[in-house]
């Protein structure tokens, strides 16, 4: 079996199969690079996801044409989601990796309608060690390129 390339649909990959039509999807909006169609396991009344339509695992696979899009993007069916579903508020959601809860290996972007304070149960951190916070934020820019 040879490498999965990038932007390449992927064996086995369902938003590869609803992109190209194989599997079926509630869309709610589509071009020829990205697609947003309704979660099927909703964490709220309008949860959809933006995706695009070639493959690509994570936001770091993305060519930068297409990251420059998807934000725009986004922000035009957060505006559409607020107006159609009467809504005061919304998260946006994007998993990168297994370990950050990404369930499908190809870039997509939660758009979550949120109606009131608590509905996700989304718990505030815990207060940073103001100690080590400096030495963090330094391995962080020490990789900056």
């Amino acid at each position: 079996m040879k490498p999965q390339e990038m932007g390449s649909p992927a064996e086995g990959c369902v938003f590869c199969q609803i992109a190209g039509g194989r599997l079926p999807s509630i869309r709610v909006f589509e071009d020829d690079d990205f697609l947003a169609f309704m979660d099927i396991a909703p964490l709220t009344e309008g949860h959809f996801l933006l995706a695009t339509r070639a493959h690509y695992a994570t936001l770091l696979e993305m060519p930068g044409g297409l990251l420059a899009r998807a934000l725009p993007l986004a922000e035009k069916l957060a505006r559409a989601a607020l107006a159609g579903l009467a809504v005061p508020a919304f998260n946006l959601l994007q998993n990168n990796g297994e370990a950050a809860g990404q369930a499908v290996p190809h870039w997509h972007l939660h758009v979550i309608p949120r109606r009131r304070p608590g509905e996700l149960g989304l718990a505030p951190g815990t207060p940073a060690d103001m100690t080590r916070l400096p030495l963090t934020a330094e391995k962080i820019r020490l990789h900056l390129k």
